[in-house]
């Protein structure tokens, strides 16, 4: 069991004091990954009932690599400190049916098998589609208020939660309201990469972000050949990690999608 202690190095409490939060992000990466294998896998799950997709697959493998490897991106900074969330959550970026970018959170996501994932992400944006979540009640709430009072209010309530790490339930509002991270995949709405700006009124550690898949020669084996290759980019927070950090990220998920099979055992 981790603590706060654990990750307050004198470091951490430098990066938080001389980084403000981001209100766009502070270090960006970004990786090539061949996918071939993994596309396969995905055909083979789907073909036995289990509709699994890219973001199904890593949103679970960002998740194992929090869990296994850098527990430093389960942190949030709050008055100065670095403290770990209780459990890994994270929120996905979902298309609502009006056209409009929404999500949905999805909580203790390392515990979940990729057939138990796809069960509980798909009753999540289904309650979201429908208007039902806490998240669309306060955006709508939110959006009432006239301008500029509008921006006061939002900053108060940035400030409580996001600052102070100060609950507000009645707004279903907290310094954990979104998790470790956020996954969108814009590769599905024809981007090919992004670098996302780190959402002011979250306390995530960073944003992962699925880009294009196309087909690229690439060289297995000493041998140039067609392989599916997707674009992976990342933001992530400077107050709370480094760009070390990122690259633990990527190796992991390189590791994952040679090895699929991996994420298909529950690692509660």
């Amino acid at each position: 069991m981790t603590s706060s202690n654990d990750f307050n190095t004198n470091w951490r409490k430098v990066a938080s004091t001389i980084y403000d939060k981001p209100t766009d992000s502070k270090i960006f990466g970004s990786v090539e990954i061949d996918i071939t294998d993994l596309e396969s896998y995905i055909k083979t799950q789907r073909k036995a009932g289990i509709k699994v997709t890219l973001t199904h697959f890593f949103l679970l493998a960002t998740a194992r690599a929090i869990k296994e490897e850098i527990p430093e991106f389960n942190t949030y900074w709050k008055r100065g400190n670095i403290y770990p969330y209780p459990h890994i959550d994270a929120t996905v970026s979902v298309l609502m049916n009006n056209g409009e970018m929404g999500s949905v959170k999805v909580e203790k996501i390392d515990t979940y098998t990729l057939p138990q994932l796809v069960e509980v992400l798909r009753t999540q944006i289904q309650i979201a589609q429908k208007g039902d979540d806490k998240a669309k009640s306060s955006k709508d709430l939110l959006a009432k208020i006239p301008w500029p009072f509008r921006k006061w209010v939002y900053g108060m309530i940035r400030y409580l939660t996001v600052h102070w790490g100060i609950s507000i339930p009645s707004l279903g509002l907290s310094a954990s309201n979104f998790g470790a991270f956020f996954l969108s995949n814009i590769g599905s709405i024809g981007l090919d990469i992004g670098y996302p700006a780190l959402f002011p009124s979250a306390n995530v550690s960073f944003v992962l972000i699925m880009g294009g898949v196309s087909q690229k020669p690439w060289v297995v084996e000493g041998q140039v050949v067609p392989r599916t290759i997707m674009t992976l980019g990342a933001a992530l927070d400077h107050r709370i990690i480094d760009a070390s950090h990122g690259g633990k990220l990527f190796r992991f998920l390189k590791k994952m999608v040679a090895q699929p099979t991996l994420l298909e055992k529950n690692k509660a």
